[in-house]
């Protein structure tokens, strides 16, 4: 196997990987869509909302928001020795929102949430969550959580994931565009690491086969 990059940006990152089959580059790409842990805003609790958004909206946009990961300070919820639905410091990390509207019409952007931890954020200060007409006022406190794409599409860790494939010289040229949960030369290592993962889980539940 041989991977020689291309180019990396901020958030996208080409490089071009041989030296394995087809079936390998596939899986890399799918377990970069599906497996790799990001946080997500998964339970928002609305205090007041007097908006034109409904509050089941408002959580939705929220959900939708890319979060910055932080992978070795947090669990997987299902992975957490907590096993409590409402989490802990070690698999849910909150954000609060408390704005009133002062002027005609204010927009609330991401810059308004306040993170419990500073390492878990929004990616950017700019995204538009609501508008407000004045005397409209937002409250709510949201909890991120480490999940994957598989559950749903705002744990995707990339925006996009492709390849085009050079049979002649045997060579996949990937693509990899982050949504800023992570960067993505770590989204590739940890795709690579969790393949590795199902390989040594399958060899083992093989050699239990042969044992028995």
């Amino acid at each position: 196997m041989d991977i020689k990059l291309l180019s990396k940006e901020q958030d996208t990152l080409r490089f071009v990987l041989s030296g394995v089959k087809p079936a390998f580059a596939n899986a890399l790409r799918r377990i970069m869509l599906s497996e790799v842990p990001v946080m997500a805003i998964d339970d928002v609790m609305i205090l007041e909302n007097n908006s034109v958004m409904y509050d089941e909206i408002l959580a939705h946009r929220l959900g939708l928001i890319p979060i910055t990961t932080d992978l070795e300070s947090y669990n997987l919820p299902e992975e957490c020795t907590c096993k409590s639905e409402l989490g802990c410091s070690k698999c849910r990390a909150s954000l609060s929102l408390e704005i009133e509207a002062s002027d005609p019409v204010e927009v609330v952007y991401t810059s308004h949430l306040k993170p419990e931890n500073p390492d878990v954020r929004p990616v950017s200060d700019k995204i538009p969550i609501v508008k407000l007409a004045q005397g409209q006022r937002v409250k709510l406190e949201a909890f991120a959580r480490l999940g994957k794409g598989r559950t749903h599409a705002k744990w995707q860790p990339v925006s996009a994931a492709t390849y085009s494939y050079d049979e002649k010289a045997g060579t996949f040229t990937f693509l990899v565009e982050s949504t800023g949960a992570l960067p993505p030369e770590r989204i590739v290592l940890e795709a690579a690491r969790i393949i590795g993962a199902k390989s040594v889980d399958f060899q083992e539940q093989i050699g239990g086969l042969e044992k028995s």
